[in-house]
């Protein structure tokens, strides 16, 4: 049974005293900048010359410095920036200003895990990672509540690894909701697993088989992206608030009745074959490894070659000027 941790397991004073940098302002880093500032943290942000994210920060009262400056400052030094630019910014900006009992965090354990990032013995390395995007971390925090998010711990260097990654996920607040024990390891490879195999490949790909099967065999393009994506938000957020036997709860019984003869002729032995295939690439270091060559040396060749033939699919048109249709999707 996996560990979980509420405020009364959570010493916040453990921060007293100590200066977080926040590197990166985007998806996450405003949220966590905001919330540890807002629970009486010092924190101070560190980004790029000339990021466009530089006037929000200051617009909240956030000290803004460069990424040198702010390793250099901070006792805990949590990285927020995207996967593929982390080695770089570690090894060019952060490495030589942390020193001995520092702690360095991230929100996902990609290159620790694929040891891409490889930080000295003498410093803390732990993962707080929000179960939900930073718009959610923000406002849920906000209103008194907070977001479940992972703790993990990879380097102890203190002896007081967790106990300061949990002060961390408190001054965020997902204390309120509970912190889930983890590792990187796990973290890391069933994110990208969850990712690949079903949220963003498999849902995707999915919606768009069914959109062309109907589609191939005479009907309306319209009609397909209706019944097989622009409804499938429908079903997700039942899933998602209440679980799948309350979804089938809430569908017709013609529906229900197709879901459970239908489903498994299209995630058949060979769909399974293809999820451990790709487990197994994650496993290995496959995956890491394509990934970090194309954003690198190949300079993005093939992700942007593959962003491309993806855009250009005829779904996109068809879905465009649908979604044209619904005011409310805008608001």
């Amino acid at each position: 049974m996996i560990k979980k941790y509420y405020a009364q397991d959570c010493d916040m004073s453990l921060l007293d005293g100590k200066t977080v940098a926040i590197i990166g302002y985007g998806a996450q880093g405003h949220a966590h900048a905001m919330n540890l500032k807002d629970s009486g943290v010092h924190v101070v942000v560190g980004l790029r010359e000339g990021s466009k994210s530089v006037q929000k920060a200051k617009d909240y009262g956030l000290e803004v410095m460069s990424v040198d400056d702010a390793a250099e400052a901070g006792d805990v030094v949590m990285v927020l920036t995207p996967d593929e630019l982390q080695a770089d910014i570690y090894n060019e900006h952060i490495a030589s200003h942390l020193h001995s009992g520092d702690m360095l965090m991230f929100a996902h354990g990609f290159n620790i895990h694929f040891q891409l990032i490889q930080p000295a013995e003498d410093i803390d390395v732990t993962m707080i990672a929000p179960k939900g995007p930073g718009d959610i971390v923000r406002e849920m925090y906000t209103q008194g509540g907070g977001v479940p998010c992972l703790v993990a711990v990879q380097q102890d260097a203190t002896g007081q690894a967790k106990e300061k990654a949990l002060a961390y996920g408190a001054a965020l607040g997902a204390a309120r909701a509970g912190i889930l024990e983890t590792t990187f390891k796990e973290e890391t490879e069933t994110d990208l697993f969850g990712e690949q195999a079903v949220l963003c490949g498999g849902v995707c790909e999915l919606m768009k088989a069914g959109w062309e099967t109907l589609v191939e065999a005479g009907y309306a393009p319209e009609m397909a992206y209706f019944e097989c994506i622009h409804e499938m938000m429908m079903i997700i957020e039942l899933i998602h608030k209440q679980g799948f036997a309350k979804m089938r709860d809430n569908i017709s019984n013609t529906a229900e009745y197709g879901d459970y003869i239908s489903g498994p002729k299209v995630i058949t032995k060979e769909s399974r074959e293809g999820m451990k295939s790709i487990l197994k690439d994650i496993q290995d270091g496959t995956f890491a490894t394509n990934f970090v060559q194309d954003f690198t040396a190949g300079r993005k060749t093939h992700f942007l070659a593959m962003r491309r033939i993806q855009a250009e699919h005829p779904v996109n048109k068809v879905g465009a000027e649908l979604r044209s249709m619904m005011s409310w999707l805008n608001d």
